[in-house]
């Protein structure tokens, strides 16, 4: 079951969702619309290896705004710190975003219940456009969720700002405690 945008207002009045900066006005039909933040990332290396930490370089988003040619692939903020103990958040692009060719969120758009903090945005161009920080770039939805509830507690927890991935801790050898592994 998705929340409408009233029932997203109750529940952040509520505090069963957090989205920080919060504006009423941003709620949709089924949505909250999300904006793009300052900050975003780009890979330096040629080839890229899960088991190995990337190399990335943090810029900020010029006023006049970012051009991502055809082709271009980074990882930017979202404005909005976001996050539920109770319903779970899906990430997608606002409509209008993807009909200028850009993918906002290419893959990961399921975030955990429990997780808090910015979201990463993988943001693919396919023709020029031209982003702008605060641009309202994305929406999320929130869903209702069956069975128990076990509260995200991993790598990406309190993101702040874009993040690279971190699939490369995923090979790490993990501790021994009290005999299991």
């Amino acid at each position: 079951m998705i929340l409408t945008g009233d029932e997203i207002r109750r529940q952040v009045e509520h505090g069963s969702i957090m989205i920080d900066p919060f504006d009423p006005a941003r709620c949709t039909t089924n949505s909250y619309d999300l904006a793009l933040g300052h900050r975003y990332l780009v890979y330096q290396d040629e080839i890229l290896d899960p088991r190995v930490q990337p190399t990335v370089h943090t810029h900020e988003i010029p006023a006049e705004g970012l051009l991502l040619r055809p082709g271009d692939f980074v990882l930017a903020e979202t404005a909005e710190r976001i996050g539920s103990d109770r319903y779970v958040p899906l990430i997608h692009a606002k409509s209008g975003t993807a009909r200028m060719g850009l993918f906002v969120h290419v893959t990961a758009d399921l975030f955990d219940i429990g997780f808090y903090g910015q979201s990463t945005l993988q943001l693919y161009a396919t023709l020029p456009v031209r982003i702008r920080p605060g641009m309202l770039i994305a929406q999320t939805t929130f869903w209702v969720s069956h069975g128990s509830i076990r509260l995200y507690d991993g790598k990406y927890q309190a993101s702040d700002g874009p993040q690279a991935s971190r699939t490369y801790l995923d090979h790490q050898p993990r501790t021994v405690q009290h005999g299991r592994r």
